[in-house]
């Protein structure tokens, strides 16, 4: 992966609430991807998985508290994977 990659000005939209700037693809790998899981259409999802490896992108579905549990379960599905491994499916709300 090349690290060197900024984060296109097109996917501002979907990081609202920082600076797109301050983001670093590796340090912030889990924040990023799981913001574009849960909300990105087809272009964003096809610009992730140029810059992350499936590798990655499954380890931050495994680790992220902050998927949907719609979004988890598909990603799920789509790696194949237990719903007791991933991370965000043992978090309940309190609301």
């Amino acid at each position: 992966m090349d690290f060197s990659v900024k984060i296109p000005g097109w996917l501002k939209p979907y990081f609202w609430d920082v600076d797109i700037e301050d983001l670093d693809l590796k340090d912030n790998f889990v924040f990023i991807i799981e913001r574009l899981l849960n909300e990105g259409d087809q272009e964003a999802l096809s610009w992730l998985f140029r810059v992350y490896t499936e590798g990655r992108i499954k380890e931050a579905v495994l680790v992220s508290r902050g998927l949907s549990l719609k979004t988890a379960r598909c990603w799920q599905n789509y790696f194949d994977l237990r719903e007791e491994e991933i991370r965000c499916f043992g978090i309940q709300s309190h609301i």
